[in-house]
């Protein structure tokens, strides 16, 4: 019998953090500023200060349950584990609209900026060219994507400091420094109401649990680079933000929301800066593309080999590139759905899965570490009760915000999952009955 071939631990706590910051992708800073801005009403300093906090408790649960299963699977996984298999499931169902719909969104943010860029060559070929790309860069393998993500993450960072460093050249000379911090003049509900949607510029931070079989010392190694990327992307959002408040402490206005980004980059350094801008942007959805196939195809895989998917083809590892290439070909296959889909379609399905991972996970730190280990000392019931509530009652908070045709579209995907699941055990009993019935029919013919 074919020994199974596996994925391998070569992932270091460096490419862990880079993959991580890579989904997450720094310059989201700027392809939200509009929508953020608008939203918090200026007062994006608050706003990315609230939100850091609201997901840092979901990041902890995350560390936490990363040390008790050290696998790939992510909230899957620790669903299944620590709740309950069929839970567990329903939960990995809805990851997938996560997983499976960012890299459709990178391949049609990269169709979009191509195209309005190159008017004369259409969407659809940069689409097409940039899962081609994606598809390869992953079928090298996770520290191939994993260096890849590194240098451009740092372009990225490199940027965001460029940015940061001209704004401090116009700094007026007398203001308040704590005034984009301290401010009183926007009511908390509307530096909530910003802080709701800046919280999806921090999604990212749990596709490296995906990762955990490919990554050496899982079980130190995924909450270290957890912390570090929540910590990066809080101080590579709030600097900006809080400099940029000093420079225009009044209200700004933007001739179209979805590229303010571009025109705040314009305003600070110029036509010339904004070139560099899309330069850089470009690269960046690039990368997060990489990352996302990568956590799509992992999580597939583990469905696969646990055969909630089917093995044959999901828990298939190729034996000299030692990657899922089949999840990452189906991924690609799926990914030209960019070609006919909305963005904004495809963005309330990601909505949707994140944060219903999100919340259950919270939950699955309650179950494992409170109710089946038993830690309810006054530091356990804190630990882990308390702040996963927390941490779930934030993620309640924004789920309840998603518009009512992200959670009609989520709720009809996760009832053609409780359709595939049932299908798929029916089918696997008569399977099991059968073998036994011919397993029973050899023995008496012997």
């Amino acid at each position: 019998m074919r020994e199974q071939v596996k994925l391998q631990q070569t992932l270091s706590l460096f490419q862990v953090t880079f993959l991580g910051l890579a989904w997450m992708t720094p310059m989201i800073y700027f392809s939200i500023y509009g929508i953020a801005y608008d939203a918090s009403s200026g007062m994006l300093t608050q706003a990315y200060l609230l939100a850091f906090v609201a997901i840092l408790f979901t990041a902890y649960s995350y560390g936490l349950m990363a040390v008790a299963h050290p696998t790939s699977g992510s909230a899957y996984t620790y669903v299944k584990k620590a709740v309950h298999p069929y839970l567990g499931f329903l939960v990995g169902w809805a990851l997938l609209l996560d997983y499976l719909f960012s890299p459709i969104i990178a391949c049609l943010t990269f169709g979009i900026y191509m195209h309005a860029q190159f008017p004369a060559v259409p969407a659809a070929v940069w689409i097409v060219g940039i899962n081609l790309a994606v598809t390869f860069a992953n079928a090298k393998g996770a520290s191939f994507s994993a260096n890849l993500s590194k240098w451009i993450v740092l372009l990225q960072m490199g940027f965001i400091a460029l940015f940061c460093l001209l704004l401090v050249r116009h700094l007026p000379s007398h203001g308040d420094p704590l005034a984009p911090l301290l401010q009183t003049r926007v009511p908390l509900e509307g530096v909530l109401s910003g802080a709701s949607v800046i919280c999806f510029s921090f999604l990212g931070f749990d596709s490296i649990t995906t990762m955990a079989e490919e990554t050496k010392n899982a079980r130190k190694t995924i909450p270290r680079a957890i912390a570090f990327i929540i910590i990066i992307a809080c101080v590579l959002y709030v600097t900006p933000s809080y400099l940029t408040q000093l420079d225009f402490p009044g209200v700004l206005s933007f001739a179209n929301l979805d590229s303010a980004g571009l025109e705040i980059v314009k305003m600070v350094g110029g036509a010339a800066l904004g070139t560099v801008f899309i330069g850089v942007l470009l690269l960046a959805i690039f990368t997060q593309g990489v990352s996302s196939v990568s956590s799509a195809s992992r999580l597939m895989y583990v469905m696969g080999r646990e055969s909630i998917l089917p093995a044959r083809t999901f828990a298939y590892v190729h034996p000299k590139l030692k990657t899922p290439l089949a999840n990452i070909l189906i991924v690609a296959i799926v990914s030209l759905l960019a070609l006919v889909i909305r963005l904004d379609t495809a963005v309330k399905f990601v909505n949707f899965g994140a944060l219903t991972a999100f919340f259950f996970v919270n939950a699955s730190v309650v179950c494992h570490y409170f109710a089946k280990e038993r830690r309810r000392s006054l530091t356990g019931t804190l630990l882990y009760l308390v702040l996963p509530a927390v941490g779930a009652g934030f993620i309640a908070w924004l789920f309840l915000l998603l518009s009512k045709d992200a959670l009609i579209m989520g709720l009809v995907w996760l009832a053609a999952g409780i359709v595939y699941n049932a299908r798929n055990a029916a089918f696997v009993k008569r399977l099991l009955g059968r073998r036994r019935i011919g397993r029973a029919e050899a023995a008496g013919r012997r």
